[in-house]
């Protein structure tokens, strides 16, 4: 192991934790939205709810102690230090795994995950299917750090990871993301060919096939409809983080309920969090979880950098081919949906698809028992 990796551990300082609740009380607020539900973003009452509970109930210490639980590191890569759970299988024969969150995820996403990956047989699993479980932080998520200069894009990011796995030892590994990280995850598809045996995604990024227009399937359909809608309606903030995150970021900085704000909607718009005729993120992920995964963005001041990715790479996506294994795993609420016919025309060689009946954007949050079947099923032919 390179002598760069260095031992980390979470360590909030309690004036921060005062400082947070400070500002939520301290927060000036909007007026009522003036129409139903969420048809303006995340409704004043639910907000003004959400922030009390924060600033009177939330215990950021559990979710402190979770995180120190695992083993987690810090290592330079490419000038930047990268911090990261990295969890060993008790199973010899494991096969390395890095997986890679998005926006407005993070780390949080997998914590539901992790252990059953590494160690299947606490978990109902088969050894067979174990895991040495890698889970960086991004550039500029999380306790990992900020790029300081331009040009940390998705390709960037997978050469990076690649020198990560290679600092940690692992000579032929896998890789796994959604999101962001899905993009991430297919980037190594790309330039990682020499180390990286496979890659599973739940957001493969393809182009619908022109030539299936005349005959589209009920699902294609859908899916187009889906995406000219978050095109309409659903992509501003897209818009503003790809083109002026820097000012976007003095509002997300100063005040939490700001950053509260910006990322929870997104859990109420990609969750399939539909029950009994109403949507509410509540009604799949726990308030917890919720302030688990926004306090990532706030502890470490990283609306800004978060945001900058999408400067970096949201108008320049890389098409290219992929020709080693890919597996796809597709969810119902996902933001967007490939069919396997239009994926066969990016992956020259895909061996594992299946269409889920339940889960969104944050597959591995909402739907961890599922999510890991299918990410056990979809390395399987890599092994």
């Amino acid at each position: 192991m390179s002598n760069t990796i260095t031992p980390f551990k979470v360590s909030i300082a309690d004036a921060e934790l005062n400082d947070l609740k400070a500002r939520l009380e301290l927060t000036r607020w909007p007026e009522k939205e003036p129409c139903d539900g969420w048809q303006q973003g995340i409704p004043l009452a639910y907000t003004r709810e959400l922030a009390k509970y924060w600033a009177n109930d939330y215990d950021w210490r559990r979710f402190e102690s979770k995180l120190n639980g695992w083993p987690q590191f810090v290592s330079t890569v490419e000038g930047i230090d990268i911090h990261f759970i990295h969890l060993r299988s008790p199973h010899d024969n494991a096969l390395p795994l890095i997986m890679s969150h998005g926006w407005p995820g993070s780390i949080v996403e997998f914590h539901k995950v992790i252990d059953a990956l590494a160690d299947p047989t606490s978990y109902g699993g088969s050894a067979e299917d174990a895991f040495h479980v890698v889970v960086p932080c991004l550039p500029g998520y999380g306790f990992s750090a900020k790029p300081a200069t331009t040009g940390t894009s998705v390709e960037k990011i997978a050469r990076m990871w690649g020198q990560l796995m290679a600092q940690l030892g692992y000579d032929r590994y896998v890789a796994q993301g959604g999101d962001w990280g899905s993009i991430i995850t297919q980037a190594m598809g790309i330039s990682e060919t020499q180390h990286c045996a496979g890659i599973h995604v739940t957001m493969p990024l393809v182009a619908p096939d022109p030539d299936t227009m005349n005959e589209l399937t009920d699902k294609e359909q859908q899916a187009l409809v889906d995406m000219g809608a978050y095109g309409d309606v659903g992509s501003g903030y897209s818009k503003q983080q790809s083109t002026y995150p820097q000012t976007l970021g003095y509002g997300l900085a100063d005040s939490p309920v700001g950053q509260m704000s910006w990322v929870v909607e997104k859990f109420y718009m990609w969750t399939d969090c539909e029950r009994n005729g109403t949507r509410h993120p509540e009604n799949v992920l726990t308030r917890d979880e919720l302030l688990d995964n926004v306090m990532m963005y706030w502890l470490n001041n990283a609306g800004a950098s978060s945001a900058r990715l999408y400067w970096e790479s949201f108008n320049s996506p890389n098409m290219d081919p992929i020709d080693m294994p890919v597996s796809c795993s597709i969810f119902p609420r996902e933001i967007f949906r490939s069919s396997k016919r239009w994926a066969e025309k990016r992956f020259t060689n895909l061996v594992y698809w299946n269409d889920l009946d339940q889960g969104g954007h944050f597959a591995a949050l909402e739907q961890p028992e599922l999510f890991i079947e299918e990410v056990r099923k979809g390395f399987r032919p890599m092994r």
